[in-house]
């Protein structure tokens, strides 16, 4: 019982009746209440074991020891599962904001687009409008400054 306690559990055991019956060499129902023909009940044989060995066990849970390593790696898998889901949901709320401002980013340009397209034809059926030289073909537009 002491050894199940402290954590110290055969492979494949739990901190449990059945494995503490396992260890002791005893038959599980050994640890339970009996009842006589006449339809009364009587102690199981090592029932005081079992109630000894669920109030220890009981104890240690409620000062927040975990006997069992495999109940203390399932806390520490739950709490990093929880973890990870606040991550994703995070990133996905990220990615929608993202793709919207990318919606709306396109839209924009091609709404400046179209504009710039407009004002083009405007100013090509006009013919009062006169093209001034691009600063590229290396002449000033309004002359050298030399």
């Amino acid at each position: 019982m002491d050894r199940l306690l402290r954590g110290e559990l055969p492979p494949g055991g739990k901190c449990d009746l059945k494995t503490l019956a396992l260890e002791s060499g005893v038959t599980r129902t050994g640890f339970y209440p009996k009842k006589n023909r006449d339809g009364t009940t009587r102690p199981g044989p090592y029932q005081h074991l079992a109630e000894e060995f669920e109030r220890r066990l009981t104890a240690l849970r409620q000062a927040g020891e975990i006997v069992d390593p495999r109940a203390a790696q399932i806390e520490r898998l739950k709490a990093q599962v929880a973890e990870l889901k606040d991550r994703v949901a995070n990133r996905d709320e990220a990615l929608a904001e993202l793709t919207a401002f990318k919606t709306l980013a396109v839209s924009r340009i091609a709404a400046q687009q179209s504009e710039i397209e407009r004002l083009r034809e405007q100013t090509a059926a006009l013919s009062n409008v006169r093209r001034l030289p691009s600063a590229r073909s290396g002449t000033a537009p309004y002359g050298s400054c030399s």
